[in-house]
């Protein structure tokens, strides 16, 4: 199974850009596809995800927010 990572979060942000950057050399050393989301560009991203961005989705689920937790995405990654 293919997995998606996403990182919801807001321009300005800078643990948003951490968080992009920890994703993008973790995705990019398993070969896992992610994306980054602004959740202020839709107001129910904004409303679920707005006070604690960064938010790390895994296939679409949360997976984990604030910070990423190299190891437990590693996990959560494998095939």
């Amino acid at each position: 199974m293919a997995h998606e990572v996403t990182v919801m979060g807001r321009d300005g942000c800078h643990l948003c850009e951490v968080a992009e950057a920890d994703v993008a050399r973790i995705c990019g050393e398993l070969g896992v596809a992610w994306k980054a989301e602004d959740v202020d560009t839709d107001p129910e991203w904004r409303a679920e995800y707005g006070d604690r961005v960064p938010v790390i989705l895994v296939d679409g689920a949360e997976h984990g927010y604030w910070r990423v937790e190299e190891d437990r995405l590693r996990r959560a990654l494998r095939p």
